[in-house]
């Protein structure tokens, strides 16, 4: 037993802090030119919309009704995973925008702040997944890490654009990320005395909330045709990419 919770943790904290390591993609904007990187974001956005989507409906969801049963309290916890990043972007003014134009210098601490907040969110999503089974948390992982990417890259450039340095916007932006991994070990120690499971159903919730009110909308009202269909179609391939993994790895019914 003692083994399996040293191979659970392990697996948390090394997950963590790769998804922390994940905040130094934004140096890759010093290399590529802003018209590129406005032209590749949307359709990054649009992949991680249809992963973090799929991974709540075809992973979470299912995972928490199979370990816990098909009952209330799990849909309550799904509910409230969704009410509590609407509480946040509604009355706190916090929300994720992946573009960098647009923002005013005061808002740069708001955004390493909710940045912070957010991936603790993550974390303990991740980490509750990880918990009930490694190729779970595997799964939830990779689409949190496909959300992390054109999100870095948007922070980054709202840090630039606000006009700091490149190289404390880097450093910022990870210490902001190291949330991540405090939050994996707080499930983890939180385990042997909080019912974590119910975190799962709640990570779901959260993730549906970030595909279908922060991410969906930047994606879709675009004029041109090539835009939809582009954006349309790395959605599906999201979808595609997380359910296909979801069955690989052996948690189709």
């Amino acid at each position: 037993m003692f083994e399996a919770d040293i191979k659970v943790f392990l697996w948390i904290l090394t997950s963590g802090l790769a998804m922390s390591a994940i905040a130094l993609i934004g140096s890759i904007t010093l290399l590529i030119p802003r018209e590129t990187l406005d032209r590749i974001i949307l359709p990054l956005v649009s992949f991680a919309a249809g992963s973090l989507l799929a991974s709540s409906i075809f992973v979470f969801l299912p995972e928490s009704i199979e370990h816990m049963g098909n009952i209330m309290p799990v849909y309550i916890a799904f509910v409230l995973g969704f009410l509590t990043f609407f509480v946040l972007e509604e009355f706190l003014h916090w929300h994720h925008c992946h573009h960098s134009s647009g923002h005013h210098k005061p808002l740069t601490y708001l955004v390493l702040v909710s940045d912070g907040v957010h991936n603790f969110i993550g974390g303990l999503a991740v980490s509750s997944a990880f918990m009930i089974d490694i190729k779970v948390g595997m799964t939830a992982w990779i689409a949190a890490a496909l959300h992390e990417i054109p999100q870095e890259l948007g922070d980054f450039g709202i840090l630039l654009h606000g006009g700091w340095e490149r190289k404390k916007a880097l450093l910022y932006n990870f210490l902001s990320a190291l949330t991540f991994p405090l939050a994996g070990c707080v499930v983890f120690f939180m385990a042997r005395s909080f019912e974590v499971s119910y975190l799962l159903p709640f990570a779901a919730g959260n993730f549906l909330y970030i595909a279908a009110v922060d991410l969906v909308p930047e994606i879709k009202n675009h004029d041109k045709m090539k835009s939809k269909t582009l954006h349309f179609s790395f959605f599906v391939l999201g979808m595609g990419l997380l359910l296909t993994f979801k069955l690989i790895m052996g948690h189709a019914h």
